[in-house]
Formats: structure tokens, sequence, C-alpha cells
């Protein structure tokens, strides 16, 4: 039976161990500072609970800190309890803890630094992985760097984050600059071909560099070749052209090969003729070889025969250039329409030539796989029969490209209307008809004019291009009712623009059919939506309105109702300025103006203004100025500060021309309070002109007192104040040195109390002068000789009502009358005799 008793000492009380515990104990307890005891003790109880044994690593390390086998030993033994848990275990944390309490004493451990951090690549901790490593290299020197940088490396390598392992690469190519061929291969890797060429060429120029894989400088140089030649639009830092023409001049034994080099960089660079002329640049070198060698030799007539077999290909090869140039960019894509157009351009003159080109352009091209409009080949070959008279070869061209399978309806319709065109050019028109005709007629199999698994054959019959062009003939070449019966087949296919809506109606109108030309518009408005109905809106009501004014007035009134049904905003004020004229014109005059009311409400707020303008001056040329008052009213409610702001000027001046002086004072006083007087100087300019002529002193000083108040309200903001004083010179509100001069690093506090002076001593300048100003007041102090005075003094602008003189009869008392004595000229009287 083991015997387990309680260790009694006064350091750690709560000890428990069994009775085989008790020589290492003792042992320990004569010689706790000896890492060899506390190694035997430890390696005695490697079969105990763990608990137990990390409580024992904890006593020796308490007393050792600084043992590198303790910690060692115990970190180990650490990381081993948790190797079969989850990562997610607490455990793990506990671990991880322990480790950083051990670099306290063991930093300079490049052992113990390299167990952690593959702890922590273990864990998939990523951030603290990363930066555990880059304590490491901080912590130790840095002749033991290179026992850290392989597994940082391989730890950036495991993880798609190249941005991080690139500079974690030029970290450690500073240090082992040698290296940089492993940076190279994983910079490839990483599809960063640019710095790797970069890279790459560093090393090929650097002559001190030895390979650790044993390539030859050579080997190098042509490697930065084929990457710099194979990735041109990757590789963007280094002079491409330049890197291989300097190789041409420097390995004189590998030209074929870099010659290739080059040719291919310029193929994949897609710069052709550059390709061309690197060929001819070698042709060419290879001539002046030749004869300076048989020069040099003594000319033979075999060598006279390959320097002119070199001579005449090489001039073949310059007269050839444009054409072989497309000749590699019909092989790069040989559905490029575009260039096949060229290649007939270059055969100019060659008619056999141009007819192989043609008949090879519309077998090779792939309509589904073509980069361009391939039908444009099939017109263009027809064309060329055409042109040369051979009418009937053009046709059966132009039939076998209606049979292509195209890959756009669009196409397939082109052809159908060059075969129309063909024809018409040859005055052939009811050929062109009939083709016209077959092509729209009905498919055995319909099929929707998008669905891409239906060939374009069953498509076509519902293309806008074909039918436009049918209605066209129809017009000028068929019957009344034939044309009708294209726009309504047009119509009942659903396949109309409002173009062709309007163009139908119009047709119907010439013909004098105007009932119909309206059931048209109808059609084509329960076709289309807002805003693409807009202009079949605007047709249908103005002819209406023509047509019959005011005789169906209340059609004409359901047609606008229906029209202003769901109408957007933006389109809005051209139906109700055109509702409105028709009920001034034909219908009553309240209707007009609760049309123009509901069109303030009803467009953007952007036209709000100008449709008030009209209202407010179709209300005054009906009911007359007044009525606009509540008009005024309603704008200066809805519209913005700015156009508000405006409103009250006019309805102010309104106002003031009917007389009614105190209404446009109380809407300068209402308007005040949305104008900054920093920014609105012209508002309060114009109410103080108003004032100058029909105030006094007591309402200019209201006035003032109005301008304190509202800019005293909009400088509530002390931010916002001290912003606009510290803006640049000439801004409306000044600067700092305007406010204070010299004193710019005053305070926020200080500058306003310079503003406020400043604005109390524009107030007192802007006060009447009581003799001298041209303002006319009365003065409630002023003697009866003053009053006198002023009242001799005449408003030219005063309108004279009368009012003054009965107001002095009525404070005359009742039995007073009141005299006049006036001179009477003596012709009055008459005499009979001169005095």
């Amino acid at each position: 039976m083991v015997v387990m008793a309680r260790l009694s000492r006064p350091e750690r009380p709560d000890l428990v161990f069994e009775e085989e515990d008790l020589p290492y104990e003792e042992e320990i307890m004569r010689n706790q500072f000896s890492v060899k005891c506390w190694l035997r003790y430890i390696e005695f109880k490697q079969g105990a609970p763990k608990p137990r044994l990390n409580q024992l690593y904890e006593r020796a390390l308490k007393l050792l800190p600084c043992s590198y086998k303790l910690w060692y030993r115990y970190l180990k033994a650490r990381r081993a309890q948790v190797k079969h848990r989850c990562v997610t275990d607490p455990a793990y944390e506990d671990v991880n803890n322990c480790h950083e309490r051990a670099f306290v004493f063991m930093h300079k451990m490049p052992r113990l630094w390299l167990d952690y951090c593959q702890f922590l690549m273990d864990q998939g901790r990523v951030t603290h992985t990363r930066r555990t490593f880059d304590r490491a290299l901080r912590a130790l020197p840095i002749t033991q760097h290179s026992r850290i940088w392989p597994l940082y490396l391989r730890f950036l390598r495991s993880h798609p984050l190249p941005e991080t392992a690139v500079r974690g690469y030029r970290r450690f190519l500073k240090l082992s600059p040698e290296s940089a061929e492993e940076y190279i291969e994983y910079l490839k890797s990483s599809d960063r071909l640019d710095e790797a060429a970069q890279r790459l060429a560093t090393v090929v120029n650097d002559e001190r560099f030895v390979s650790k894989a044993g390539k030859s400088n050579y080997q190098l140089w042509h490697e930065l070749c084929d990457l710099i030649s194979q990735n041109p639009d990757k590789v963007q830092s280094l002079n491409v052209d330049a890197i291989i023409r300097g190789g041409l001049t420097r390995f004189t034994d590998q030209l074929g090969k870099l010659w290739c080099s080059l040719a291919d960089y310029y193929i994949r660079s897609g710069h052709f003729e550059k390709v061309f002329d690197s060929y001819a640049q070698f042709e060419e070198s290879m001539i002046a070889a030749k004869m300076e060698t048989a020069s040099e030799l003594g000319r033979e007539e075999e060598d006279d025969v390959d320097l002119e077999l070199r001579l005449a290909r090489f001039e073949q090869l310059i007269s050839r250039r444009p054409l072989l140039l497309n000749s590699v960019l019909l092989r790069q894509n040989p559905h490029h329409v575009h260039e096949w157009h060229k290649r007939v351009a270059l055969h100019q003159g060659r008619p056999r030539e141009i007819i192989n080109t043609y008949t090879e352009a519309v077998q090779t091209v792939d309509p589904f796989k073509a980069t361009g409009k391939p039908h444009t080949l099939w017109v263009a070959f027809a064309k060329f029969y055409e042109d040369n008279g051979q009418l009937d070869d053009a046709r059966v061209i132009l039939e076998k490209a209606t049979k292509v399978n195209f890959k756009q309806v669009d196409d397939l319709a082109s052809v159908w209307c060059q075969c129309g065109e063909l024809e018409l050019r040859h005055e052939n028109y009811d050929e062109a008809l009939r083709l016209l005709r077959k092509a729209t007629a009905l498919p055995a199999r319909r099929a929707e004019y998008f669905d891409g698994s239906e060939p374009v054959q069953n498509r076509v019959y519902k293309s806008l291009k074909v039918w436009s062009m049918l209605a066209d003939l129809e017009e000028s070449l068929g019957t009344f009712q034939s044309t009708k019966a294209v726009y309504d087949r047009i119509l009942d296919l659903r396949i109309a623009t409002p173009q062709i809506v309007i163009n139908y109606a119009m047709f119907l109108e010439e013909h004098k059919y105007f009932e119909e030309s309206f059931k048209a518009y109808e059609r084509g408005i329960s076709l289309f939506k807002w805003p693409n109905v807009s202009d079949i809106w605007s047709t249908y009501l103005t002819k209406f309105i023509a047509r019959y004014g005011g005789r169906k007035l209340e059609r004409a009134r359901d047609l606008f109702e229906q029209a202003l049904d769901g109408c957007p905003p933006k389109y809005a004020k051209t139906l109700y300025l055109l509702y409105a004229q028709l009920e001034e014109e034909w219908g009553l005059a309240r209707h007009a103006m609760a049309v123009y009311e509901r069109a303030t409400r009803a467009v953007e707020p952007a036209q709000q203004y100008d449709m008030f303008n009209i209202y407010i001056k179709r209300a005054a040329e009906i009911y007359g100025v007044t009525h606009t008052r509540g008009i005024y009213q309603k704008a200066i409610e809805v519209l913005s500060d700015e156009h508000a702001r405006e409103m009250c000027l006019r309805f102010a001046d309104m106002e003031c021309k009917l007389g009614e002086i105190d209404r446009a004072r109380a809407i300068y006083s209402f308007c005040s309070q949305i104008c900054d007087p920093r920014t609105t100087g012209a508002f309060w300019q114009t109410w103080k002109d108003f004032e100058v002529r029909h105030g006094n002193e007591d309402t200019i000083k209201e006035m003032l007192r109005i301008r304190r108040s509202v800019q005293a309200t909009y400088n509530t903001q002390v931010n916002f104040m001290a912003s606009q004083m510290l803006k640049v010179s000439g801004s409306a509100t000044g600067t700092v040195s305007d406010l204070a001069p010299g004193q710019s690093g005053m305070d926020d506090m200080k500058l306003l109390e310079q503003r406020a002076e400043q604005l109390a001593a524009e107030a007192e300048r802007d006060q009447p002068l009581r003799a001298q100003s041209k303002i006319l007041f009365v003065r409630s102090d002023a003697s009866r000789e003053e009053l006198a005075e002023l009242a001799q003094q005449v408003n030219p602008e005063e309108i004279q009502l009368g009012e003054d003189e009965d107001e002095d009869e009525m404070d005359l008392e009742p039995n007073e009358v009141r005299l006049e004595q006036q001179s009477v000229p003596a012709a009055v009287f008459g005499s009979l005799k001169e005095d």
C-alpha cells in the first residue's frame, strides 16, 4: 500500500508526495540549487500524473530559472501533453504562456525559439507565428539568424500570402544574398514576374554571384531572356529589347537563339511589325557577313550563287512585308474579320487573289467565334461581284449568306437588307419587295428573338431592321393597305419602337385617316412605359389638340389625365404646360389654374421654380396681381432657400408697387430668417433701400436689429465661425488679419470679440444721419420749427392720397370754422374808369 504524506515545509504546505518520493525530497532539501538532483527527481516521476509532473518542473524552475536543461525538458513535456488535442483547446494557450515565461530568461536560445515557432505553426496561428519569428530575429544575435530563417521561409511559403512572403524574402536576402535564386523561383510561382525579372537581372549583372544550383552566368542570362520574352505583358520594369540586343553583341555564338527570343517577345507583345524588322535585320546581317567573308577569301562561284540567293530572298521579304504581317495576325486569330478585309485590300488589282481570299475567309471564320461582324465578309464578297457587273453571282453569294447560321439575328437581318438594297440599286423594285416579304414571313418553327438555342433563320421574322426597311419600301412602292398591314404586323409582333409608332400615325394622318392615327398612338402607348412613351404622348396630344381644339374637350382632358397618371416628374412639365394651354384656350380659367397648381407639385424640384414663375405670370394675366399672393406664399414654403429668397424679393416688390408697404416689410422680415448677412448682401441692401424710400427711423432700427439677430443665429457654432474667419484673403467673411490685425495667434473667444466689435461699428455707421441724411423720418424730440422745416421737404416717390388733410380736419373742434384768406385780384370788381 502507498503511503501518502504531507510535507511540512513552510513555503509549500500543500505539497503531497508518496513514500517513494522521500529520498528525492530530502536530497532536494539538501541541494535545492543542484540541477542534477532535480533532473533525477523528474526522471523518477515520469510516470506520475501530468499536473504532479508539471508542479515538480515549476518548483525546480522557481529555484533555477536560468537552467536551459530544465526549460527545454519542461517545454517539450508540455507540448507533448497537448499533442493530440484540438488546437482550440484552452490547454494550448497555457503552453503558449509557458513558452512566453521561458523567454524571459531563455531569449538567447535559438532551439527554444524554433520549437515555439513550430508549435505555433501547428496551431495555424499565422499572425502570432509571424510576429514570434520577428521577435526571435530581434532577440537572437545575427550569427544565430541562419538557424531561424529556413523555418521562417518554410512558414511563409506554406500560406497563400505572397506580399508577406515577399517582404520576408527581401529581409532574408540582406543576410544571405547568395540565396537569390530561391527568391526568384518563389516569385515565379506566385506570378510576380516583374520583380523576378528585376532580381534575375541584378544577379546576372553581379559578377561575384555564385549560383547554388551550379548555373553559369550565360545560363542565368538565357533564363532571363526566356522569362522576359515569354511574359511581355507582365514584365514592365525592364527594357526587354535592349537586354536581348545586348546579348546579341555579347554572345555571338548564340545569335539564332537570341533572334528567336526577340521575335518571340515581339509576337507576344503584339508588335508584329517589329518581328519582321528583326527578321530583316537578321537577313541583312547575314548578307553583310557573307559579303565580308567573300571579299577576304576571294570570290568563288558558289559563294556568288549563295549571296545572290540571299539577296533575292531579302528583296522578296521586303516586298511581302504587309502580307506576312497580316498572315501572322490571321494565324493568331483566324476569326478576325477586320484582318480578312485588310488582306483583301492588300491584293488590290488582283481579282483572282481577292476571290480566293474571300472564299477562304467565309469558309474559315466561325460566326460564333468571330471578332467583328462576320456578315460583312459576305456582303463585301457580293459587292465585289456587283462592281464587276456579275449580278447573278452577287445574288448567289447573298442567298448563301442568308442560310449561314450567324450568332446574332442582326447579322442575318443585315444580309437580307443588303439583298433588298442590291435590287433597289438596279431598279428591281418588285424583287426587292419580294425578298423583304420573304425575310419577314413566318417560319415553320417560330422562336423568340433572344432564344440562342434556335437558329437565326427562325428568329429573323422579329427583326425590326428588316421590318423597318419593308415599311419604307411599302410606303414608297406599295399601296395604302399593304403599308398599313406591315405597320399593324409590327405592332402585333410587339417589336415596334416609339419612332415606328409615330411614323405609322403620321402615315395615316397624311392619308386623312385621323381617327386611325389616334388609334395607332394608343396602341403604341399600350406597348411602352415611361419614359419610352414620352414622345408618343407628346405627339399624340399635340396632334389631337390641333385636330379638334375645343370640340372634344372632355376627351382631351381624359387623355391628359391618362398621360399624367404615372408620369415621372422629369417629363411632367411639358405635359402640364400643354394641358394648361388647352384649358386657357378652350376650357375654364380655374381649371387652368388648377393644372398649374398641380404642376408645381408634380415636377422635379429643380423645375419647381420655373413652374411657379409660369404659374404666377398666368395668374396675374388672368385674375390680376392680387390673386398671386397665395401662389407666392406657397412657393416660398416649397422652394429651396435660394429660390425662396428670390421669390420673396419679387413678392415684396409687387406689394410695394401695390402700395402695401406693411405687407412688403413683413415679407422682407420673413425672408431675412433665411438670409445670412455674410453671403446675401444683395438682399439686405434691397431691404435697406426699401426702408430709405418708405420707412422711418424706427423701421430702419428694426431692420438693423433683425440683421444682427440673424447674424448671431448663423454664428452660433464657434467652430464654424472660426473656420470662416480663417479663410484665405478675399473671402466673403474676411480673414484673421481682417478681424484682429497683428494678433493671428489669438484664441477663438478673442476673435469672436473682435468680430462683435466690428459688427457694432458697422451698425453705427449704418444708422441714418439726422440732418444731412437723405432718409426722411420724424424725430420725437424735434421742435415745432424743425418739424415745419422737415415738412417742407418733399419725397419725390411719395404717393399723395390726401389723407393728411382729412386727418387735420378731423382734429378741429366741432364749432370751429377754418377760414383761409386770399387776396382777390382787382379785375374781379371791375371799374368805370381808370384810377
